[in-house]
Order: C-alpha cells, then structure tokens, then sequence
C-alpha cells in the first residue's frame, strides 16, 4: 500500500489531484490510515495510469469517468486502444515537429499560404476521384485518409507547400542538380507516405499537371514564385529519366 504523498510523487500528480479524483468518484483509495491519510494499493495505481493516459488523450473527466466506471470496462482493450492513440497522438506532433523546422530553415517572414486556396481541396478530391476513382491509388489514397482530420489534412497540405517554397528559392538554378533532385525525391516520398504510392510514372504526369496552368501553376508559384511549378516540372522529368520513359 502507499500514501497519497507516495502515490503523488510516483505519478507526478498533485495530492489535491488526488483527493478531488476521489471526491468525484474517479479514483477512490482502498483504505486510510489511522491518522486519515488515504492508501492506494496496485489496483488503484493501475486505475491512475489509465486515468492518467486518457488525460494525455485529452478525454474530459466525466467521460473517463462514465467509461471506467462501465461494467464493460476492460482494462486490457482500453490500454490497447490508448496505445493506439497515443501512436497517432506521437505521429500528428511529429508532422508539427517537422512543419515547425520547414519554417525555421525557410523562414517566418517568407510563409504565406495564402496562395493555397484550401477552399477548393474538395474540388481537387472531386476532380481526381473521376479521373482515377478506381485506381489502386485512388483505393490507397480513401483509405490513408479516411480518418484524418480537417486540421491534419491542413497541417500536411501545409507541409507540402513547404516543398514548393523551397524549390522557388532554387527555380533559377539547374534543375538537375542534386539539391533539385534530392527535393523531387522528397516530394515522391511526402506523396507516398501520406497519400498513394507514387511511382515515377505518377510522379512524371504530376509535374507535368503542376506546370500546365490553372489552380495548380498559379498556387504553387503563388508560394514559390513565378517560375517555380514549371522548375519542379523540369526537376521531376529528369528525376523520372525523362516524359517519354516516365509517361
């Protein structure tokens, strides 16, 4: 058994925590002390860590109330399904991570997306789904994205415009050069992980969308710069050895 001032500094908990899980029916210690102090044994610990994980979730109080407290609860799914959100939890701060340090390299005072019109990411959806709806990729692209959020679609629709920032930086270089290069395959990569798999022959019809005028030309030069859909355009084709072998 252990004291309310033991269990609060295992757990990194406050006492007063402590006694208002308590008081609202939450975590109810298996005994007192003498004196009155409160005593948690194993079982009570393990309801803590639950507890304490469904709060790293975010979940309010009454609702992991009304959970662990169901005659239903099974301790062993609940912990499987906390892992399994934690994962994605770990993944969605990752992306932040990562967007954060496309901001730091490129910098604050160049970031405008204001470019990217997000108002017409339903219409692009829409336009690709009649143009590939039954496609291996189109079945891989529903799936990956079928439970994310309207605010990760944001935050990866964001992180991909970084890329085109970066490449109007270069557009007035040599398209083949290794920094050039080393961008498609990023790209390539970006679409394949958080998208379908993008081959080269995808990639290569890609580029060639990005540079043919319309919505796509003007918001990726709007982030970039005139010029830099038709240089990620060149990069790609070189990337992919050419239209005539990637087409």
């Amino acid at each position: 058994m252990m004291t309310v001032h033991e269990v609060s500094k295992l757990a990194g908990v406050s006492i007063r925590t402590l006694q208002y899980y308590d008081k609202i029916g939450l975590l109810h210690p298996t005994g007192y002390t003498d004196a009155g102090y409160r005593l948690y044994d194993d079982a009570d610990l393990e309801r803590l860590w639950h507890i304490l994980l469904f709060r790293e979730l975010e979940f309010p109080l009454k609702d992991i109330r009304e959970i662990m407290n169901s005659p239903d609860f099974d301790r062993s799914k609940a912990l499987e399904q906390q892992i399994e959100l934690l994962t994605r939890r770990k993944e969605h701060l990752d992306n932040l991570i990562k967007f954060a340090l496309g901001i730091k390299m490129l910098g604050v005072r160049y970031m405008d997306f204001s470019a990217f019109d997000r108002s017409k990411l339903d219409e692009y959806a829409k336009r690709a789904k009649e143009q590939w709806g039954n496609t291996p990729e189109y079945k891989e692209f529903a799936e990956k994205t079928k439970d994310r959020t309207d605010k990760e679609d944001r935050l990866l629709a964001d992180h991909f415009m970084l890329f085109f920032k970066e490449a109007g930086e270069m557009r007035n270089t040599d398209p083949a050069s290794p920094e050039a290069q080393d961008l498609v395959k990023r790209i390539q990569d970006f679409i394949t992980k958080h998208m379908y798999t993008c081959s080269d022959k995808i990639l290569s019809g890609l580029g060639k969308m990005y540079s043919g005028g319309g919505e796509f030309t003007k918001n990726i030069d709007g982030v970039g710069g005139e010029g830099t859909a038709e240089f990620v355009d060149k990069a790609i084709q070189i990337y992919c050895g050419g239209a005539s072998e990637c087409g």
